[in-house]
């Protein structure tokens, strides 16, 4: 089987060698023969490798395309394959094409990458943050050597006359429009190296620099608008006529004499606005390996935030669709941060296991099928379901917190349902607070092994009565479990109390002993008067325990002045 494979591996080298100028047919091949099992895996990749050594750039792109088109197929390949044959192919191709003007072709490798790999494969990402410091912006750094001086001077001589061959009336605004000199050009270009690395932001002299130069360039942005002028309409115009297809500079051009026509593009002004804003998100997120010393100070922050909103606004304010183009723009930049958090965080994966689902899916073959059996219909009682909780939350049994039913996320998911459905508990209200589900289910069963009949409530001990030595109360709730049970305020009583007490809930407050924060937050739940009582029986309630009888309620009313409510209570 081994000698097959490498046969066919060396005829469709051979065919290759005579189709390879042609047209991708063996590839074609190769990829169907690979699917079916009956040549190398990797022979696609080697063949694309050949074929594209030999080719010219523009066949290259044709051939690309192919690959695009069967990305699916190579996706099947095993993640080392991809690594040791396939990425090099891709890599070789990237370092023949120019960066300047293969711009759309190097973007397509990259994007077919991005498509091939895992979205969380890490061997695509800039973990460590660093900058492209190789992308350098040349321009005219010699004042002597400028022409923007002669030219103003030649243009005012001769009126501002337009040479011939250059703009005409009908072409847009004069070059003069926004005065230009050579102090401007420099500061405007020196920007860029601020742009290419940041981290010379962090500098106080550097940073006084870029401070400077960005207030005197977006200054000539907001004084001169864009809105009225007819190269930004005629472009538009253009725009619409071609179909819609853009040209994409990569690197941009410093020439002096294209100055004032830069300025007056509103392409090159949002290429720039949006340098600044993305400059702006590095220096005020946190990057992983930013070096502790990159903190902005005050001072810095508020420029930056008051920058910003500056440069939205220049956003907005540029033709066409301005407004659509920022709020575009804002959304990337948000969408930007989810990903430095998730760099930040180590690039965790994805896919989230779930022990419980997949145990779930492998139950039958067809789990619709398996959700509509009748054997699902069912509802257990409390005290079957509670019963093994009970028996754990007895500390005589001794039971480590961490193997409590209670702690598994399953079992509380169900046991809310059920409670939801059988206990009058789950509905009553409270202002005792839980830091968990399981802390609100221990109390929950805690009260619930004091009420099922079934199970002996001396089954359960919550911890309360550990100061009895001699286990007197345990057996007197043992044995007079029914009269206890009785002498319990209900939830209706507490209700007639409420109503009675009204606005004067907090003069039984006090006798209960209730601290400030616990009435405040009384009466921050409700501004009702009679729901704020109820909330205070509830809380006392909760409180006592066992102890919330009808009995010691009575006295509390009798002691605070509200003896013919205590009648009442106690007739009742």
């Amino acid at each position: 089987e081994a000698e097959k494979k490498t046969t066919l591996d060396q005829a469709l080298r051979g065919v290759l060698g005579d189709l390879i100028v042609r047209n991708a047919f063996c590839l074609f091949v190769s990829n169907l023969c690979s699917t079916a099992g009956i040549c190398s895996a990797t022979t696609p990749f080697v063949l694309l490798g050949d074929v594209l050594d030999c080719l010219p750039l523009d066949l290259c792109d044709k051939i690309f395309s192919f690959v695009e088109e069967n990305v699916s197929t190579w996706k099947s390949v095993n993640k080392f394959q991809l690594l040791t044959v396939y990425f090099p192919v891709c890599v070789d191709l990237l370092r023949r094409l120019s960066k300047s003007q293969n711009t759309v072709f190097c973007g397509r490798i990259q994007l077919f990458l991005a498509r091939l790999f895992p979205l969380s494969e890490k061997s695509g990402l800039n973990l460590q943050s660093q900058f492209n410091l190789d992308n350098i912006t040349v321009f005219n750094k010699n004042e002597q050597e400028s022409t923007l001086g002669q030219k103003h001077t030649e243009e005012k001589e001769d009126g501002m006359e337009v040479e011939e061959g250059e703009m005409g009336e009908d072409d847009g605004p004069a070059p003069s429009s926004i005065p230009i000199d050579y102090n401007l050009y420099r500061k405007f270009w020196t920007l860029q190296d601020y742009f290419r690395n940041p981290v010379q932001c962090y500098d106080k002299f550097s940073w006084m620099t870029f401070l400077k130069f960005s207030d005197e360039t977006l200054a000539v942005f907001k004084s001169y608008k864009l809105d009225d002028m007819q190269a930004s309409k005629r472009k538009l115009e253009e725009l619409r006529a071609s179909s819609g297809e853009h040209v994409y500079f990569a690197k941009f051009l410093t020439s002096e004499k294209l100055m004032d026509l830069q300025l007056s593009d509103s392409n090159f002004r949002r290429h720039i606005l949006l340098q600044y804003l993305i400059l702006f998100q590095y220096l005020k997120g946190q990057v992983k390996f930013k070096s502790s010393s990159c903190v902005l100070n005050d001072d810095q922050a508020a420029w930056i935030e008051e920058t910003t909103k500056l440069v939205y606004q220049l956003l907005r304010e540029i033709p066409p669709d301005g407004d659509k183009f920022a709020a575009m723009v804002e959304h990337i930049l948000n969408t930007e941060e989810n990903w430095n958090a998730w760099k930040n965080e180590g690039c965790p994966s994805f896919v989230k296991e779930s022990d419980e689902l997949t145990r779930l899916w492998n139950l039958n073959h067809d789990n619709m099928e398996a959700c509509k059996s009748d054997s699902r219909e069912f509802m257990p009682s409390l005290d079957e379901f509670f019963a093994e909780a009970i028996e754990q939350a007895d500390p005589a049994n001794m039971v480590e917190e961490e193997y409590k039913v209670v702690r598994n996320a399953n079992y509380g998911w169900r046991a809310l349902r059920l409670l939801s459905r059988r206990s009058p508990h789950f509905f009553q209200p409270t202002n005792q607070k839980f830091k968990s589900l399981a802390d609100y289910l221990d109390s929950m069963v805690s009260k619930l092994a004091k009420e099922l009949p079934d199970i002996p409530s001396e089954e359960i001990k919550t911890g309360e009565e550990d100061d009895d030595d001699n286990g007197d109360n345990l057996l007197k709730d043992s044995n007079d479990s029914p009269s206890i049970q009785s002498k319990l305020v209900t939830n209706q009583q507490m209700d007639d109390v409420a109503a009675k007490l009204g606005a004067q809930w907090k003069n039984l407050a006090s006798h209960f002993e209730m601290k400030a924060a616990e009435l405040r937050e009384i009466e921050t739940d409700s501004e009702d008067v009679d729901m704020q009582a109820k909330l205070l029986l509830v809380a006392w309630q909760d409180r006592e325990g066992t102890q919330a009888t009808v009995e010691n309620l009575v006295a509390a009313l009798n002691a605070t002045g509200f003896s013919q409510i205590a009648d009442g209570l106690s007739e009742a």
